[in-house]
């Protein structure tokens, strides 16, 4: 009987496809205990709806800017009881990627200016070089 490939019965390879990730991201958040490892079952791990659903849930985190670390804690949250929890891990991210944009920005402009210099003269050393020289 050959089993079919609903989210019931995925081989890694498909259930790595399911969130746009390769097998060696599975087996990465494995090792990191992000993802449980499913027994053999006639000598193929399977995995399930659960699975998948988790696995979206650390890349859709990761995206959002969590490290594993915080997605690990956002994991060990029970989604009905711990909102407040949730909402700090969220806000104290918040902090960080605005830090980072200002950041950003600020490297940009600099980008920007050196772009500037270095376009306006036509001798003398290239600005951009300069500003990277040791």
């Amino acid at each position: 009987m050959v089993r079919s490939q609903h989210p019931e019965n995925l081989t890694i390879g498909k259930f790595a496809a399911s969130a746009n990730v390769g097998v060696e991201t599975v087996r990465f958040y494995q090792r990191k205990g992000l993802l449980p490892t499913p027994p053999h079952y006639q000598g193929v791990r399977r995995y399930g709806r659960e699975d998948v659903q988790r696995l979206r849930f650390i890349r859709q985190a990761q995206t959002a800017g969590f490290t594993l670390e915080e997605i690990r804690e956002l994991l060990a949250l029970d989604s009905g009881q711990d909102r407040d929890a949730a909402r700090a891990l969220a806000e104290k991210r918040l902090v960080q990627l605005d830090r980072r944009i200002v950041d950003l920005e600020q490297t940009r402009a600099s980008l920007q200016r050196l772009i500037s210099e270095c376009a306006d003269g036509t001798s003398g050393p290239c600005p951009i070089l300069k500003s990277f020289d040791p």
